[in-house]
């Protein structure tokens, strides 16, 4: 029968390798830049763009489609949470 442990680790990779497989360069970029910026944190992230688009002081510039952004982090980060995952084990800069 095996183990429902491992078989439930190995239904979870395959859903967030299946999720990670459609994600558009841009998100993939996201996920990276949470990574090795943000120390993997989606917080502090989304709180230099909105920073960004107030005027405020900020860390890092992305490109001019912040608001995109914004859309794209929280759809990764919901990713992350319901699958209790940090995507940047399945995602490389390339």
């Amino acid at each position: 029968m095996g183990d429902p442990e491992l078989q439930s680790q190995t239904d979870r990779d395959e859903v967030v390798r299946s999720f990670v497989e459609q994600l558009s360069p841009e998100e993939k970029m996201l996920v990276v830049l949470k990574s090795e910026l943000y120390e993997g944190d989606w917080s502090s992230m989304l709180e230099d763009l909105r920073n960004r688009l107030e005027g405020r002081p900020y860390i890092f510039k992305l490109a001019d489609r912040i608001t995109e952004d914004i859309n794209r982090i929280e759809k990764l980060q919901n990713f992350e949470q319901n699958h209790q995952v940090d995507l940047a084990d399945y995602v490389k800069a390339e």
